[in-house]
């Protein structure tokens, strides 16, 4: 993003949490040059510490108060964001939250509402969607290159939920989410299916536990029905193992078919369209393999970023964020039900 030097302005900021997937945000951070991360906070004194900022907290009141910060990165449990997105809209601080935005689909309204009210800008953080295959497959739809998008199918294994130790080496609070493969991970797919094919009408679902540890849902396949008349099915499994190097960089191997052809992407990111009749190709597009998902966290941010200084709208807004947990509802009452859940 250019600037001219009379425009260019650095945002403070400070981020509330240091858990694992911290380390990817101020990462992230550090190479946004209109942002200057003053300070991080954890219940975790070391943890703050090690965030990297200039200085760090185990109390987020405090630090908000101390930094008088223009913008809050909130990268903590999804039980904690109600209260502290409450107290610091209260205060006109502007938030970008991690998802999972709240525990409920009612606390994540209340949560969006009280944004607004409060008139801050509020943006959740959802990355997926800024992966550059998703970024690259998007363009390739809105090209017209292999004409209207009819169906999409993903499958998913990241094998990191199997054992008396899954999760506990990275995120151990994934074992007592009461609902897990679609609350924590089906979610991004749920925000990035409806960001490639638009919003959802139908849904239908099968879930299931594998590992007895836990306490949610490992496994599943749900099926989305769109306005446009596209399906997508996501055929989960946080427990089976799949071969490939980095299970986790993609997250699965994706076909998307459409009325002129078809593409796919593989667990390296690689990609392929073939047009009806004609031998397929490998599509070239930009990527690399660092931070998480191929840099998905610095492009979330830098589009954050962007947002905030040229009073543009954020693509996963509150509002349209909403759109994505009620889907994520409907898929849960629809597993429950056997039935399929309309929108």
């Amino acid at each position: 993003m250019g600037h001219s030097s009379e425009s260019f302005r650095v945002l403070k900021g400070v981020g509330i949490g240091a858990g694992y997937f911290s380390r990817f945000h101020y990462e992230a951070w550090s190479r946004i040059p209109e942002v200057r991360m003053v300070a991080a906070c954890d219940v975790v004194g070391e943890k703050a510490r090690g965030a990297g900022t200039e200085r760090w907290y185990t109390d987020w009141r405090e630090m908000v108060e101390c930094e008088q910060p223009d913008f809050v990165d909130i990268i903590t449990p999804p039980g904690t964001h109600e209260e502290i997105c409450g107290w610091l809209g209260t205060r006109g601080i502007n938030i970008v939250c991690q998802k999972p935005l709240a525990p409920t689909l009612e606390a994540g309204e209340r949560i969006v509402a009280a944004a607004r009210s409060a008139g801050i800008r509020f943006m959740v953080h959802e990355n997926f969607r800024w992966q550059p295959w998703y970024r690259k497959i998007r363009e390739i739809r809105e090209s017209g290159a292999i004409g209207e998008f009819t169906h999409l199918y993903m499958r998913t294994r990241t094998g990191d939920g199997w054992g008396e130790r899954a999760y506990l080496d990275r995120q151990p609070f994934f074992r007592d989410y009461p609902r897990l493969l679609i609350f924590e991970t089906g979610v991004h797919f749920v925000d990035t299916f409806r960001f490639l094919l638009g919003e959802v009408v139908e849904v239908f679902a099968h879930l299931r536990q594998l590992n007895p540890v836990i306490k949610g849902e490992d496994t599943g396949q749900i099926f989305l029905r769109f306005a446009s008349g596209a399906t997508a099915i996501w055929d989960a499994n946080r427990y089976n193992e799949v071969v490939s190097p980095s299970p986790r960089y993609t997250f699965g191997e994706l076909r998307v078919d459409a009325m002129g052809g078809h593409l796919t992407l593989d667990t390296e990111s690689n990609m392929k369209l073939k047009k009806l009749g004609e031998p397929e190709q490998t599509v070239d597009y930009v990527r690399q393999d660092v931070n998480f998902g191929s840099d998905c966290v610095y492009a979330t941010q830098r589009h954050f970023v962007e947002c905030l200084l040229s009073g543009a709208e954020f693509e996963s807004n509150g509002e349209d964020y909403l759109k994505t947990l009620r889907v994520v509802e409907a898929i849960y009452q629809a597993a429950a039900t056997g039935s399929v859940v309309k929108l």
